[in-house]
């Protein structure tokens, strides 16, 4: 199991955020994480990635208790925040040093060229970060989220802000990425969602009120946005 999550709640101070959320995404699933703003996505993406601490419950990643060992599961997850927190003056080579450094990789060199590859940079990898596209800029994020060989990937809304070339594109990266990872991806774009993903969990109000094969959901004949606008009302 890549991810186990049982019961977990999250207060900002007696604010409720999450409601004893529960679920599970078996290794090589690629989960859509949906939800109107302020449901309790990014809350629930930090959690997962150890920015901040649960009140309650327990989450397992790749079989580790997150309260026994969190720095091991730091090295099993890759994360591309929402805000892109890229050092623009670097050139990309220079950022993705810098950021494999962080990990202690081993032979740098070689991971630095085949990340480049893998993510599409070749052809730009000598500029730096400010010269770049968005649609670049977020696969320099990607390929910082991937520099380690994260066993999850964890993206949240990964196609903001980008023309519809550039969605095509990153659409397409997330799926090959994906093909040996686990993904998941928090978006507000249900089309997006719809074609990347393989299943769905919306949550509203932080408590899920959907968690379910986008398959099965088609068999029956369900508009993913009707149903998404009907459960979110």
């Amino acid at each position: 199991m890549s991810i186990s999550i049982n019961k977990i709640s999250k207060y900002y101070k007696k604010q409720l955020a999450l409601n004893k959320i529960s679920f599970q995404i078996q290794k090589g699933e690629i989960v859509g994480l949906l939800g109107p703003n302020g449901a309790g996505k990014s809350t629930l993406m930090k959690i997962l990635t150890c920015f901040t601490k649960e009140n309650s419950g327990n989450v397992n990643i790749c079989n580790i208790n997150k309260d026994v060992d969190e720095l091991s599961i730091k090295s099993k997850i890759g994360y591309l925040p929402e805000e892109n927190p890229l050092y623009t003056n670097m050139y990309i080579k220079e950022y993705l040093s810098f950021t494999g450094n962080i990990y202690n990789i081993p032979n740098i060199k070689n991971r630095l060229a085949e990340i480049i590859k893998i993510t599409g940079l070749t052809k730009e990898q000598h500029k730096k970060i400010y010269q770049l596209s968005k649609g670049y800029k977020q696969r320099v994020g990607l390929a910082a989220a991937l520099i380690h060989n994260p066993e999850i990937l964890i993206l949240d809304e990964p196609t903001t802000g980008l023309d519809p070339n550039q969605i095509i594109e990153i659409r397409t990266l997330i799926k090959e990425l994906a093909k040996d990872k686990t993904v998941l991806l928090s978006s507000h774009i249900m089309q997006e969602v719809e074609k990347i993903c393989t299943r769905i969990i919306i949550i509203n109000s932080g408590e899920i009120v959907e968690n379910e094969l986008i398959s099965r959901l088609k068999k029956k004949n369900i508009n993913l946005e009707d149903h998404f606008r009907k459960l979110t009302s």
